[in-house]
């Protein structure tokens, strides 16, 4: 292929191609070009086999021109193909691109790129929280004037709009870009944020010997470091942080926290008092979303923020009308008959249990049902997983399983969830797993009773969402 392009050149230079463009990585970056002038079209697997049709009838109303993933759409060799590093070589996109010798990038080619051309860029990195702390901040600092491009993995409430229904990416200055960087990939080694987050350190797709290398190097690219104190791992590699700035809501130590006895929670909203110690002053947050690690969250993004120059107060402030983000603890609702459903990304170990821990601060029993997100993830994970359902869900709680998503590929499926189930169960915990998520559904309806939250939980499939308000439907 050619040498790469430089994307922080002028982006309309280039026509654009994403495969794989209504993904949760590439639609935002998709948005932010097109914003920016340039000509991007797109395929999609998903397009094709007609899932979610609602997200790619938004972007074809956007401008996007859509095509199958069959080759079609890579017809000049002045065009840049965007594709994931785990989109395979016989895609035909990727075939075809070789043949016209179209330079490829991979989306944290670009975004890494954007990110670094700003001059300052926002970074919120950790196994957990990244795209709640990214909403948060990207509204903090629209909210404070600042209107900053925003790049995000899910979609922010507070930015949708009846002409961008899907709105994970905020088009504003250049200059100002926020986005949450990805450590799974260890693509997060391409940024040198000004502003670089650490929410937390545990197992996801890595070793921890390899976390805590790649989050300790993160920090030491950035003039600024923020960092969880709450979080012991990621409290270890202060030390690697330029100018730190700690955050927690029960370490004494962190210079943002919140007020002994102030916090009042509810199951959908909470407010306590935010303490910055640095100038000992308190400042009253209310926040419409449950649960302490969304607590966490806000303190992170209060104090990602301040060190991007927006005083305590004011981000404090925003937060008030902070609408939350698509499938984070996302209630769908409640039936007549008093069952609500909740559509949640929670996918590894960390995520499942803040979701988990929230349910259970409240009474009623809980029906988790997990789709996990791939057959690799499941066996580098599974233990884990099994592990925090079984610890965090009690003895009247059930967790149902369904196949590991599959699209194609050849990955290895010889571990599925069955294993997961029998690990549970020797943890003590209750799971029962059923090969079809249609037939999850079915079981769900048959045996959810009043007063009983179902958590739709899982990753990489934005059908889940369809079938949390179909279930949602069927129980009325």
């Amino acid at each position: 292929m050619n040498d790469l392009p430089d994307p922080t050149a002028d982006l309309t230079a280039r026509p654009w191609f994403f495969c794989g463009i209504g993904g949760s990585g590439m639609q935002p970056l998709a948005a932010i070009l097109k914003g920016r002038g340039a000509e991007v079209a797109g395929s999609d697997r998903s397009f094709d086999q007609g899932r979610t049709p609602e997200k790619f009838a938004a972007l074809e109303v956007q401008g996007f021109q859509l095509f199958p993933q069959d080759g079609s759409g890579i017809t000049r060799p002045e065009q840049v193909l965007v594709a994931s590093a785990a989109v395979e070589d016989t895609v035909p996109e990727v075939v075809r691109a070789k043949e016209l010798g179209v330079p490829r990038l991979t989306r944290a080619d670009l975004n890494a790129a954007l990110f670094n051309a700003a001059e300052t860029g926002v970074a919120v990195a950790g196994t957990s929280g990244k795209s709640t702390v990214t909403g948060m901040l990207g509204w903090i600092l629209h909210h404070a004037g600042r209107n900053p491009t925003i790049m995000n993995g899910a979609v922010m409430k507070n930015f949708v709009s009846e002409d961008r229904p899907f709105a994970s990416a905020v088009v504003g200055d250049a200059d100002l870009y926020v986005s949450e960087v990805d450590e799974s990939d260890g693509s997060i080694a391409q940024y040198t944020p000004a502003v670089g987050i650490l929410l937390n350190v545990s197992l996801d797709h890595k070793s921890m010997d390899e976390l805590r290398q790649l989050f300790g190097d993160f920090l030491e690219a950035s003039a600024r470091g923020v960092v969880n104190a709450d979080d012991e791992e990621a409290f270890r590699l202060v030390a690697h942080a330029n100018a730190p700035l700690t955050f927690g809501v029960t370490n004494g130590c962190a210079a943002l926290g919140i007020v002994e006895g102030s916090l009042a929670e509810g199951p959908t909203r909470q407010a306590a008092m935010v303490h910055d110690k640095r100038d000992d002053t308190q400042h009253p947050l209310t926040l419409n979303l449950p649960g302490r690690h969304n607590l966490s969250n806000a303190l992170a993004a209060i104090a990602g923020a301040n060190a991007a120059g927006v005083p305590v107060p004011d981000a404090v402030a925003a937060l008030a009308e902070f609408k939350g983000l698509a499938r984070r603890f996302d209630i769908v609702g409640t039936s007549p008959s008093g069952v609500t459903v909740i559509d949640d990304f929670g996918h590894n170990p960390e995520k499942a249990a803040a979701t988990l821990r929230t349910l259970k601060s409240h009474p009623g029993r809980v029906l988790a049902f997990f789709q996990p997100h791939g057959y690799g993830p499941l066996k580098q994970m599974g233990a884990e997983l099994a592990e925090t359902f079984a610890r965090e869900l009690g003895p009247e709680d059930i967790t149902l399983l369904c196949d590991p998503v599959y699209f194609g590929g050849t990955v290895d499926r010889s571990e599925g969830s069955e294993r997961i189930v029998d690990l549970i169960a020797k943890h003590g915990g209750k799971a029962l797993c059923i090969n079809t998520r249609e037939g999850c559904g079915d079981w769900l309806v048959a045996n959810a009773r009043p007063g009983d939250r179902i958590a739709i939980m899982g990753a990489r499939d934005d059908t889940l969402s369809v079938f949390a308000k179909d279930l949602l439907d069927r129980l009325g």
